[in-house]
């Protein structure tokens, strides 16, 4: 679904590579699993299990490369951090929903599941990488060898897994290790955790190491923003500028983060990330 399309193999423990999107190897969940709801990011509703419209039947978008112009915004960003070919090719053993109708509805309810647990060990891995929380780093792997066993399970396995409360359980020791790694920051660090920062005047903003945990920046003015060793774990950056603003070294920051957003030319990038095609287009 998304317009970045890495050709990646079913993740591996501590594999950054293996937790991006291989539409190739998927049946296209994201196009049939979730609902869509008509707005700005989706031109159609659409209920969950049922195929997009726009899908073909080799499992390809029909209008892959119009996508934004169509009204499909939404699918561009969409991030499945991996979990649609595990799902496909591990979890349901490369047994298709069309081919296999009787496990389409199984395979539409573990998607999702997995899919947490992928966005899991994602943030895992990167915390993990973060010299800072080497204090930690035992912890890190004990909860990345296990969330990796989670989303190893077998259909049934999956759906009773309370995958929330498994990300509560992350989600503080994450939490630990962004603080270890922004206390290389000299001085007050701000703290917008979960704050609204819809349409916020941002500008050339001092933000380096602050705490934008699930903050709401959507099209926030970020143009020329300090945000260096900021931890952006789940921050809404939908339309927000990031033109010109430094993420060097942003903390948790994924892909779907910066496809949501815009930029030019002079935003600076983590090295693992990759500059979205539409920011040239704008």
């Amino acid at each position: 679904m998304s317009e970045n399309r890495d050709h990646a193999q079913p993740a591996a423990t501590g594999d950054r590579a293996g937790l991006r999107a291989d539409c190739e190897n998927c049946f296209a969940l994201c196009c049939v699993a979730p609902a869509f709801s008509a707005s700005v990011d989706f031109a159609i509703d659409k209920s969950a299990g049922q195929a997009c419209p726009n899908l073909r039947t080799d499992f390809r978008c029909g209008i892959h490369t119009e996508l934004r112009p169509r009204g499909f915004r939404g699918c561009t960003v969409y991030d499945c951090f991996g979990a649609g070919q595990r799902v496909s090719q591990e979890t349901f053993g490369g047994r298709d929903w069309r081919q296999n109708p009787g496990s389409a509805r199984q395979m539409f309810s573990v998607f999702p599941i997995v899919r947490d647990l992928h966005e899991l060990l994602r943030y895992l891995t990167e915390a993990r990488s973060l010299p800072a929380a080497r204090p930690l780093h035992a912890e890190l792997g004990r909860a990345l060898e296990q969330t990796e066993r989670l989303a190893q399970g077998t259909p049934e396995e999956l759906a009773e897994l309370d995958v929330a409360a498994h990300r509560r359980e992350v989600n503080t020791l994450l939490l630990r290790a962004g603080e270890l790694a922004r206390a290389g920051v000299k001085g007050k660090k701000k703290d917008h955790r979960g704050a609204d920062l819809m349409g916020a005047r941002l500008r050339g903003a001092d933000l380096r190491g602050a705490s934008l945990r699930g903050a709401y920046l959507i099209e926030a003015d970020l143009r020329g923003a300090d945000l260096r060793l900021a931890d952006l774990t789940g921050a809404d950056l939908r339309g927000a500028d990031l033109s010109g603003a430094d993420l060097t070294d942003a903390l948790f920051l994924v892909q779907s983060q910066l496809d949501a957003a815009r930029g030019d030319g002079a935003t600076k990038l983590p090295p693992a990330l990759t500059r979205p095609g539409h920011w040239d287009q704008a």
